[in-house]
């Protein structure tokens, strides 16, 4: 183990940290150009840049292995697992929706193994945006840019409305909108402060989560198995009212049920999406090539143990015909099903205890959503993909136009104000899932090039730090259902009459998608639609990142710390 050493991500070696480095050093981290480089650093540096660049911020590996895990898992529990299950277990039923999030469970698996090669190889901060510019093309890397900022943004104001109906929960006497206004500021105002210890507290506040499905999982057991007060609940829900939802659209019930199933898909890719945020701390990790395979392989496991585990014993404790699920005119559609089918199982207090454990946890994540989204901008702006004033920060490094402009997205949460809540709820889900799924598909788009690269190049996949599982048909597999999804997710504004708004709210995000790249690729680059082999950089930062010395993480030595990092 190193003791005390920080590293220089620049010139590759291991030095002190100390204010009187050698001029060589310096000159040589001042004529760093390379433009792939710049864009690839970024999030915890201390003015906070996104693919900052060089002469204005030094990212430091300050995040261990048990930060990596951590936020990798702390990123996908929030309001899609907490709060929007509700949608596909009342349209699908407990066994469609169990099936819609197996199936998606599979296509986030083949991604964070697709990201997973790629980061460890070249562990840069946002990879993954980094990785679509360098294996595809400038104009996809800058298109997934915006589209990644657009999708945390929009999660933003899906987190305040969150937020508000959470405290709902316990009263109805101060108006939604004052609580979506009170955050809102406050959430804005947190993030003009400098952002310290980012990965030590989301550490502690994704251990929070764990430990509250956790909990949540060892209780709704004993309940079905018959030890609370309300009896032995077994499978009586999937055979009265069934298995399978009433569907929608269609009036013949095996092809309504059938949408019902692919309409729930959405609501799956939201709540996995955050699986990725392993390639945003790649670069800001002490040990990379360690720290992010551990995390890959551990997933799967969440994926199989917190997600499916979780939304099976909600299946067991509410019917999927539960009016609070879903009634506009009922407070209890504010809270979580999780919470439901906690007063389902006739347990007191304990619904208070969970729902605050989770308004906890969501105001944390939209915290976060900010501070991702900020960054995002701030970087684009870096790299004269945005407005040069979103480049401005105050003393603390903090980039505050990009953090207003970020958390003005916050507007979209008074929608949920309206007569129709549910419908803008589920609207702001699909938008964000959508942007979400483009993310995805240049990650598996850019592990496709990657691979044929090495091929061409000699290089066995063999010898990389990290092989991902069964490609490249894991990666042809999930590319062509994320297009396929993407296509037919929005089936509802077609039948049985077509829907404008509906349409814009389903479809929006690709619209954005197709504008930014012909913009970006026509009128911006100019250039290749995509790299040819030949053009393609493999090279740059990963060579920097051979040559370090990496500091070791410590080994637990007590028993419960031993416990820890095999749940973490």
């Amino acid at each position: 183990m190193v003791e005390s050493i920080e590293l220089n991500p620049y010139n590759g070696v291991a030095y002190n940290g100390d204010s009187s480095a050698t001029s060589d050093e310096s000159k040589h981290r001042k004529s760093v150009k390379n433009d792939d480089f710049k864009y690839s650093q970024d999030i915890c540096s201390e003015n906070g840049s996104m693919y900052g660049k060089l002469h204005t911020s030094e990212v430091k590996r300050e995040l261990k292995a048990r930060h990596i895990s951590m936020i990798s898992l702390g990123g996908t529990i929030g309001t899609g697992l907490f709060i929007s299950t509700r949608v596909p277990l009342s349209q699908a039923g407990p066994v469609g929706s169990l099936i819609a999030y197996i199936f998606m469970g599979t296509i986030a698996y083949f991604v964070t193994q697709s990201l997973g090669e790629m980061a460890t190889f070249i562990p840069v901060t946002s990879s993954f945006t980094v990785f679509s510019k360098r294996f595809l093309s400038p104009a996809l890397g800058a298109t997934s840019g915006y589209l990644y900022w657009f999708s945390w943004c929009v999660t933003f104001a899906l987190e305040l409305s969150v937020i508000g109906e959470l405290i709902r929960y316990w009263t109805t006497a101060v108006p939604l909108a004052v609580w979506i206004t009170v955050f809102w500021v406050l959430l804005a105002g947190l993030n003009m402060f400098p952002v310290k210890y980012y990965g030590e507290i989301e550490f502690w506040v994704a251990s929070v989560k764990v430990v509250s499905i956790l909990g949540f999982i060892l209780y709704a057991f004993i309940m079905v198995c018959g030890g609370g007060p309300n009896g032995t609940f077994g499978f009586r829900y999937w055979k009265d009212p069934g298995p399978f939802g009433t569907g929608i659209i269609s009036s013949n019930l095996g092809e309504a049920r059938f949408l019902s199933w692919v309409s729930s898909l959405i609501k799956a890719a939201f709540t996995y999406q955050g699986t990725e945020l392993v390639g945003i701390t790649a670069g800001e990790s002490k040990n990379p090539r360690k720290a992010v395979p551990r995390a890959i392989n551990q997933v799967f496991f969440r994926i199989l143990f917190f997600y499916i585990l979780s939304l099976l014993f909600i299946g067991l404790l509410i019917p999927y015909d539960d009016p609070r699920l879903l009634a506009s005119d009922d407070t209890d559609m504010n809270s979580s099903p999780f919470v439901i089918s906690i007063k389902n199982a006739g347990t007191k207090i304990l619904p208070d205890i969970f729902n605050a454990v989770i308004l906890v946890t969501i105001i944390s994540a939209g915290n976060s959503n900010v501070y991702i989204a900020s960054r995002v901008l701030y970087g684009l702006s870096s790299n004269n993909l945005a407005p040069k004033i979103f480049t401005k920060t105050n003393k603390s490094g903090v980039p505050y136009f990009s953090v207003l402009v970020s958390a003005a997205f916050g507007v979209l949460a008074y929608l949920n104000v309206s007569d129709h809540a549910v419908k803008a709820f589920d609207w702001l889900v699909n938008i964000t899932a959508v942007a979400g799924f483009f993310t995805w598909l240049l990650i598996s788009l850019s592990h496709i090039r990657f691979m044929q690269v090495l091929k061409d190049r000699g290089i066995s996949r063999n010898d990389l730090p990290f092989k991902a599982n069964l490609m490249p048909w894991g990666a042809y597999y999930s590319s062509f259902f994320i297009v396929v999804i993407i296509l037919t997710q929005g089936m509802e504004a077609f039948a049985p009459k077509f829907s404008f708004p509906d349409f814009i709210a389903y479809y929006i995000s690709l619209f954005i998608f197709i504008v930014c790249f012909v913009i970006f690729q026509f009128f911006v680059f100019r250039n290749r639609i995509i790299h040819t082999k030949d053009d393609v950089d493999i090279d740059t930062d990963r060579r920097e990142i051979d040559d370090m010395v990496w500091i070791e993480d410590e080994t637990p030595k007590t028993i419960w710390g031993k416990i820890w990092k095999i749940i973490t």
